[in-house]
């Protein structure tokens, strides 16, 4: 993209944090900045995977950004997340060949495991909307702090266009958790779990791992077996309390593979 998209992204992004900070504080008072503040802490500190993975995914996300810049239309608006080597794509693009262009770049770096498209071929959201998804970020994340028997440092959250995107390393108990805590939380229209799944003994093995800060080729890998990515919808989410609210339906989408090569040494 050109100086002047990126100096005009730049300034929306600006925008968009002042108007999370009033739409918080008036419609929910301190107390969920407070509990945002906390919660953003809660996952950094408890992240399952290792300080060496997340410096990884930072490096390809840089990359992938960078490259996607390079070669999209730049009405284009693409957020890219990673989380243990799986990209996620959201935003918007103007055709196809658009999307499936912003996905080839992608599997060209090294060391992506999987990719996750989630772009939609329509014009670039709103200024609003995009503050929405911000101040539905927070709220889907205080709902989870919330919850009993729930960690919510085991979540990514990421929202687009009110539909709330799912990371992380979990179970097969602790992603059916929460997507069905976020499925009930007034406001979220979909979502997708992007969650690669692992057994409850690996889960204890990464959070040591993790917490012992070793390097990323020492972390324990998900299964060998394609994970799952599902939508859960709720087209009749509403301001009722969580626990009367019913969870969505649950339907799969796919995972398209990565290019997980490393990098050829230097010589």
């Amino acid at each position: 993209m050109n100086k002047t998209h990126v100096k005009s992204t730049l300034a929306n992004a600006t925008l968009i944090v002042s108007m999370l900070s009033g739409v918080a504080l008036t419609l929910q008072g301190c107390a969920l900045a407070v509990v945002g503040a906390a919660v953003g802490g809660t996952l950094i500190a408890t992240d399952r995977r290792t300080l060496g993975a997340q410096t990884e995914d930072r490096e390809i996300q840089v990359k992938a950004l960078s490259r996607i810049n390079e070669n999209v239309p730049d009405t284009s608006h693409i957020n890219v997340t990673m989380f243990n080597r799986r990209v996620l794509l959201t935003g918007e693009v103007p055709d196809d060949a658009s999307k499936q262009k912003a996905e080839a770049v992608v599997r060209d770096i090294n060391n992506v495991g999987s990719i996750v498209n989630e772009l939609s071929v329509q014009g670039a959201s709103s200024i609003s909307s995009r503050a929405n998804d911000s101040y539905l970020e927070g709220r889907v994340k205080t709902a989870m702090v919330g919850e009993k028997d729930l960690r919510a440092n085991y979540y990514k959250v990421v929202s687009e266009r009110a539909t709330i995107y799912l990371m992380g390393l979990v179970t097969q108990d602790e992603g059916a958790h929460g997507a069905d805590v976020v499925a009930r939380t007034p406001g979220v229209e979909q979502v997708v779990k992007v969650f690669q799944y692992i057994k409850p003994e690996e889960a204890v093995a990464l959070e040591k791992v993790a917490a012992s800060g070793a390097s990323a080729t020492s972390a324990v890998n998900p299964p060998a077996a394609e994970p799952t990515v599902s939508a859960v919808s709720d087209s009749s989410v509403t301001s009722r309390p969580l626990d009367m609210q019913s969870p969505a339906p649950v339907k799969n989408s796919d995972v398209h593979p990565g290019n997980p090569n490393p990098a050829p040494a230097p010589k």
